[in-house]
């Protein structure tokens, strides 16, 4: 019996390399999804479509973090021009705009939306108060190298990744690094799971999860080539990864074995993120695409569709699918992007 094919959706728009992607929470309309991209023009997406919304036009560089929060009402992104600003995700309007003395590399919302921590080539993480936009921003000092990823763990810590070979953990309140994760060689992606219980950390060909409480080491696991992104699916069953190699991997969380490897993109793939309700995972390439995969394949889902035998008899079905158990997938694989 013939195992049904992974036909992944492409995203065009970007006319740069994507490096960066997020997905909102589940609202009453759907989730979410933005992406950075060198090209300048970040850009939000329905989630489960990849149909483009709108683009934030504004910055002046390569845009190199988004973020959305839960309920996705506002996004934020951070630059190549030395700023972090927050839109109105609803309106594409610019609310605020933090200038930095370096590049921002990366943008996340607290917990509550009501404040931004940016982490930048000042080796400095920062959190600014967006209902206090001209006050100083509280700062962490303590990297080393140039930041890679920032987010809140809760309202009283903050997890980072730098160039420096290091995670690092810090209280709020005191302003101090309270826990550190130092690695062999720099961190090319994290990523906190959807229940803030798993970091996933890739560096050189490895995955590594850490209890994003106690920073102890959960499992390990080598990959095929340069890996630059994982993401761990919600329900802890599976984990998929990225990299130099333009092939995106699906293992088993609990044993590291591969479960399925598919070529999609023409590039490197810098950044993968599973869906908040786990039907679908995107990646962001070299290639300038984002790219939607289901999964399990074959499953009527958003754009794809799966359909039975008889509609297949029936000529509803010419092509796209996967023969051998009476089902196949057809699949609106091209999702139109407007520049």
């Amino acid at each position: 019996m013939a195992a049904l094919r992974q036909t992944p959706l492409t995203c065009s728009g970007h006319t740069r390399p994507v490096v960066h992607l997020n997905f909102s929470d589940v609202t009453p309309y759907g989730y979410f999804l933005i992406s950075a991209a060198k090209d300048g023009k970040p850009m939000l997406r329905q989630g489960d479509t990849g149909d483009w919304i709108g683009t934030f036009e504004g910055h002046r560089g390569a845009v190199w973090g988004a973020d959305l929060n839960k309920d996705a009402t506002r996004a934020a992104t951070g630059a190549a021009d030395f700023t972090a600003k927050v839109w109105d995700a609803v309106s594409g309007k610019e609310l605020l705009s933090f200038t930095h003395n370096h590049i921002v590399k990366t943008v996340h919302f607290s917990q509550d939306s009501t404040h931004l921590l940016t982490g930048s080539s000042e080796k400095l993480v920062k959190i600014f108060d967006l209902a206090k936009p001209d006050a100083e921003p509280v700062s962490f000092t303590g990297h080393t190298g140039n930041l890679k990823q920032v987010f809140s763990l809760d309202d009283k810590r903050v997890i980072s990744a730098a160039d420096d070979k290091t995670v690092r953990m810090w209280d709020v309140n005191s302003l101090t690094e309270v826990k550190k994760i130092v690695l062999p060689s720099n961190p090319t992606g994290i990523e906190l799971s959807q229940g803030g219980e798993i970091l996933t950390i890739t560096y050189n060909k490895l995955v590594a999860f850490y209890d994003a409480n106690t920073f102890e080491k959960v499992k390990e696991y080598d990959g095929p080539t340069l890996l630059y992104s994982a993401s761990l699916h919600p329900d802890k069953q599976v984990y998929v990864c990225g990299g130099e190699n333009f092939t995106m991997y699906k293992y088993d969380y609990n044993t590291g074995l591969e479960i399925e490897a598919c070529k999609g993109h023409f590039g490197a793939m810098h950044c993968v993120r599973f869906s908040p309700d786990g039907e679908l995972y995107a990646s962001g390439s070299e290639d300038g695409t984002l790219r939607l995969w289901q999964t399990v394949v074959g499953k009527t889902y958003g754009l794809w569709k799966c359909v039975g035998p008889k509609e297949v008899a029936d000529g509803i079905v010419s092509n796209g699918g996967a023969e051998g158990n009476g089902f196949q997938a057809e699949v609106k694989a091209e999702v139109k992007a407007e520049a």
